[in-house]
Parts: C-alpha cells; structure tokens; sequence
C-alpha cells in the first residue's frame, strides 16, 4: 500500500469514489489502432493541407543555430511557443542562453519573449495565444512569468514561497496555476491558482514535501488538476466551491498526472506502464495499455503518446472515440502537455532527424509541427 504520510489535503472522497469504482465504473480498453484522419475543427490556422513544418526558424526561414524544444500549441493551431538557445531567430539579439519564442503560423513572423530569467523551462501559451508562461532561475531561486505576445513585454507574476513552477494557463490566459516551494531548503509546497487580472490567488492543496505537484487547468480556470507527488495520487480542484474530488485513480493505484483537457471533460494520467484517460463527467477510466501519454487535446479526444517499443513510431496521435491512431513521427521525437491543437488537428514535437524537412542541415534539435488537414 502506497503511503500517505503529511497529506496536505483531506481524503475524505477517497471512501466515497472506492465504493464508486467498485459498484459503477467501467474500465475500457481502446481497440487495436487503425488510420483515420482527425475531425475538422472550425477557424484553424492553416488549410494548407497535411504535411510537417519546422516551426523553430526565423521570420524570413531560416533555420536556428541552437538546440530548440519544449514546444506548446494554440487551440486553432495558429500560433506555437518554444525554447531554444537560437542566436539568429530574431534579428539584433544580445542575449545569449535559452529563449522563449513565439512563431506565427499564419504571419510567418518570430518573435522572443523578454525574460531576464536563465536557464528556460519548457514554456505553455495560452489557448487563444495572447500569452505565454515561463519559468526559470532568477538568481538563487525559480520564478514563473507571464508574457503579453502582442507587446512582446514581461507580467511579473507573484511568487509566495522562495520558488514557484510548473506553470498551467487557462484559455485567456487571466488564471495561472502554479507550484510554490517554501523554506529554504524546501520542506513543502503549495499548488495555487493566480488571477492576475484581479490580483488575488486562491489555494488548490498544500503538502509538507516538494514532490513534483504538476498543477494543470482547465479552460475556463474553473478546474485544477494536480498530483500528490509522494502519495502518488491525481485530484482535481474545483473553484467554484473549492472541493477536491479524487483520487481519480482510485484506491488501488500509483498515478502520475499528464494533463487535464481544457474543456474539462478528461484527465489523463499514467500508472506502471499504461496510461489512462479518466471521464470526469460519467467516473469512468480508459485504458491505452503499454503506452505513454504525452498530452491531451483541448476537447479530450485526441491523446498524443509514445510507445514503449521504439521499434516503430516514436509518437502517435489517438482518437479516443474510435481508437485510431495516426502516426506524428517515425524519427526519434518527444513532446509535452498542450502540444495538441483541438480536434487533434495540429501536434508540436522536436527532434534532432535531420530528414523529417528537406534542408535540415544545421545538426541541431528543432521544433516541428504535424498538419493533419
């Protein structure tokens, strides 16, 4: 039995949803994959046609001269966020490190959000693309930011404890979640959602560790979902009545938190070697077994993953209603949360293959971005 020492929240669901689980919920296994091509999603980005476009490239083309990852997607596709240690994306740029970047599919344009912190983590825009959050080391200690792409400038984002991480936006970008260590050493951790508009903070959980608490939320800023990194336990945090349901897996396993849809609707999340897309709305888990998932479209029906057997694709994109897959990249590639534009419709990923883009030759990890239609 997993442990569950300094809990930071109270488990008084924990009784109620075992004996949901097991009068009631079902757990399915997704048939074996098949081609299909992902539904039409309305005011997309591009109608170019399918293909893959290398997204960590300057406004006139040209390829960067540095390593580029940790790319994030819009929810029409049009505009994606990545780091990378690039000199040559933006003209007239002295900084040197790890950047954030912002590429215009539409425009064609790169821009670089200003950050005086290094080194980068992995950034995520929000879904209508007006804003980018961003965490990194800022002198001794980690701070997250928020950047307004239109301006190009910097919202500094309030940090309660000595450090905060692993930032999660809401559509509009107005609600951030967030994790904040405190003491230093970190004995313990808070997981918050931040109205900056507002300039108020609400608190999610609290834990006496530092285990990663990985917050994600929805849409609309109303649901948070997080981990207990030490219990082993995904929750998700409702802010209109500040209740906390789960965990999600039930009583009987050890679960690390993926992502939860925008919509609300769906919470991925992973345990032993298989991952599972939980229904919020009916309590009910999907089994994808022997697989990794890497994210979740915005509507919570199209699940980016990858194998465990590197003998085939590195990353493939499910339709969770039917169970068919189709195939992001044959080369070696990895991708994050929020990699997946709605109705599975465009999927960031980098990779350091030199063939999957004809005139690839700087010898560097770049961004790329899979057009279905």
């Amino acid at each position: 039995m997993r442990g569950n020492t300094n809990r930071g929240i109270t488990r008084r669901v924990r009784a109620a949803l075992s004996t949901a689980v097991a009068v009631c919920a079902v757990t399915a296994v997704l048939p074996a994959a098949a081609s299909a091509e992902p539904a039409a999603v309305a005011g997309a980005a591009s109608d170019s046609g399918a293909g893959v476009e290398r997204i960590s490239v300057a406004t006139d083309g040209t390829q960067g001269d540095g390593d580029s990852a940790g790319a994030t997607i819009t929810a029409d596709g049009r505009r994606i966020a990545f780091s990378s240690s690039a000199q040559n994306l933006t003209s007239a740029d002295p900084v040197t490190g790890e950047r954030v970047f912002v590429r215009d599919r539409r425009t064609s344009r790169t821009v670089r959000m200003l950050t005086n912190t290094s080194p980068i983590e992995r950034p995520v825009i929000s879904g209508d693309g007006q804003y980018v959050a961003l965490w990194g080391r800022l002198f001794r200690d980690t701070k997250t930011f928020l950047s307004q792409v239109s301006s190009e400038s910097t919202i500094g984002i309030n940090c309660p404890g000595l450090n905060c991480s692993q930032p999660s936006l809401s559509t509009d970008g107005r609600y951030i979640a967030q994790a904040a260590t405190f003491n230093r050493p970190a004995t313990r951790q808070r997981v918050e959602v931040r109205d900056w508009h507002a300039g108020t903070a609400e608190t999610v959980a609290e834990f006496e560790h530092t285990v990663s608490a990985r917050p994600s939320i929805s849409g609309d800023g109303r649901f948070v979902a997080y981990q207990d990194g030490q219990a082993q336990d995904v929750l998700v945090w409702d802010r209109t009545d500040g209740t906390t349901s789960g965990p999600v897996e039930g009583p009987s396993k050890a679960a690390e938190l993926v992502q939860l849809s925008k919509d609300g609707s769906k919470v991925v999340y992973l345990s032993g070697s298989d991952t599972y897309v939980h229904d919020m709305g009916s309590g009910t888990d999907l089994l994808v077994p022997g697989v990794r998932g890497v994210a979740i479209d915005p509507t919570g029906r199209y699940l980016l993953y990858a194998p465990h057997d590197t003998s085939g694709p590195s990353l493939l994109l499910r339709d969770l209603a039917t169970g068919t897959d189709e195939t992001v990249s044959d080369r070696p590639a990895s991708a994050g949360t929020d990699a997946v534009s709605a109705g599975g419709r465009d999927v960031v990923f980098h990779s350091t293959a030199d063939d999957i883009v004809p005139g690839d030759t700087n010898g560097t990890s770049d961004v790329f971005v899979r057009h279905y239609y």
